[in-house]
């Protein structure tokens, strides 16, 4: 086999669009993946997730749409076809995947792939008993669920009592009562789509609110739409112990037994740094991830890392910048990522989408704010839309420096919105400009509009 000049391990959002941008540019290119193509985000994550929550979301809609003339008689969800519906979406995208790699002429290698070294070719890569070598190597083999120590964690997932989020999105059978381990994106998204269908759902979170770093206001009006919708939260508590049909948690001391079908784990993620090899060339890295430069490069020459390996940012759109911003590095066109400008989203409903700074972490570093907050009753999209809506955004302005810190938002198609404030955020222009922006009317989007004129 020819050597590369490129060789990537990880096939997911980073690495496949790394691979599809340096082999389009001319760069000899191979791409090597154990699993599915498209990682994560496309199999078992992102992309998944949103089909099953888009099919919660149309049945709960159905079921409260009579305050808008519109009646639905015996409307029910079909969880087998739910996830059939599912699986026919992530097959077409990785098709798609696979096909866009090929017409740009990526040799794609399917296995695991053991780093053996570095010699006069550059370095080597066994995948499938094959020796395959380039001359730059990139790491881009993302992310893993997080099992802590627990007792009793390892034997449920062995017997199936408690799942991942990889489960979750395979099982064609709903559990009648579910706990789930975890107040983060990816507990917050399955409660969505449990709680949605009719599942008697309890989350268990050690931080005292839900939605980690989210604005503390927007993760508590999240937490009383959910608990008014029946799920039960024991926040600032731990899962102690796991026994087959209970989990044991702790609060303050005192421990609480909670009886379920089934757990599903969802502690966060962790980087995938070892098992392939990354010491026999003495890269560094740690548990939070591989080490790189504001280029991503890591601490030995040729080789970098990009994706939820490095840790820095673990979001698919995050991948796909640094895929783009490597590139452009390799072909001699200097770029970095802006970390501050990437916007993070929770798809439950309604949606919670955020970038940049809260008034809270931007006080902690010292830096100067105001907070303004507008309801998306501004909106007259949102009004015919949303029954007594109680949605809502806030903008965090850097008074010293006269620019946009940050913003925050809860309510309809606030994944779509936070984009205009991503680029609002990034460009760093003071707020007179920015209120020349014109937004199209009726948009929920136009309450970014109403709040910058309130600057």
């Amino acid at each position: 086999m020819e050597n590369f000049e490129l060789m990537i391990i990880g096939g997911g959002p980073g690495g496949y669009l790394c691979a599809e941008l340096a082999s389009a540019a001319g760069l000899s290119t191979v791409l090597i993946e154990r699993r599915a193509l498209g990682g994560t985000c496309l199999n078992e994550g992102c992309v998944p997730t949103k089909a099953i929550l888009n099919s919660a979301k149309l049945y709960r809609h159905a079921l409260d749409s009579a305050p808008f003339g519109v009646t639905v008689q015996g409307a029910e969800l079909n969880h087998e076809q739910v996830i059939a519906h599912k699986d026919d979406v992530v097959r077409t995208l990785v098709s798609g995947v696979a096909g866009t790699l090929k017409k740009n002429k990526v040799t794609v290698l399917n296995g695991e792939a053991a780093i053996l070294g570095r010699d006069e070719d550059g370095f080597a890569v066994q995948v499938n008993g094959e020796r395959v070598t380039g001359r730059r190597l990139v790491i881009a083999t993302g992310s893993e669920t997080t099992v802590p120590p627990i007792p009793g964690l390892r034997e449920g997932l062995e017997s199936g009592f408690v799942i991942t989020n990889r489960e979750a999105l395979a099982n064609r059978q709903l559990p009648k009562t579910m706990v789930v381990m975890g107040g983060g994106v990816i507990g917050l998204e399955m409660v969505a789509y449990y709680a949605s269908v009719g599942v008697q759902v309890t989350v268990v979170e050690m931080l005292p609110k839900i939605a980690g770093p989210m604005d503390d206001e927007i993760s508590g009006a999240l937490l009383k739409e959910y608990t008014g919708r029946g799920v039960a939260f024991k926040l600032s508590s731990r899962v102690t112990e796991i026994q087959q049909g209970r989990i044991v948690c702790e609060k303050d001391g005192v421990p609480e037994t909670i009886e379920c079908d089934q757990v599903l784990l969802s502690l966060g993620r962790r980087p995938v740094t070892a098992g392939f090899g990354l010491e026999t060339i003495g890269v560094e890295a740690d548990r939070a991830g591989i080490r790189t430069d504001e280029r991503l490069r890591t601490n030995v020459p040729g080789v970098y890392a990009i994706g939820d390996c490095n840790g820095v940012s673990m979001l698919a759109h995050t991948a796909y910048r640094e895929a783009e911003a490597l590139v452009n590095n390799l072909l001699g066109r200097p770029d970095r990522v802006n970390y501050h400008s990437i916007a993070s989203v929770i798809y439950t409903d309604p949606e919670v989408a955020a970038v940049g700074e809260t008034k809270k972490s931007a006080e902690e570093k010292g830096m100067a704010v105001r907070e303004i907050r507008l309801p998306l009753v501004y909106s007259g999209r949102y009004v015919a839309e949303n029954i007594k809506g109680k949605g809502f955004i806030k903008l965090v302005v850097d008074t010293d420096r006269n620019r946009l810190a940050g913003v925050h938002m809860i309510g309809s198609y606030a994944s779509e919105i936070i984009a205009a404030a991503a680029m609002m955020v990034d460009q760093e222009l003071p707020p007179e400009r920015l209120k020349k922006f014109v937004f199209p009317h009726p948009t929920v989007g136009e309450v970014l509009h109403n709040a910058l004129n309130e600057i």
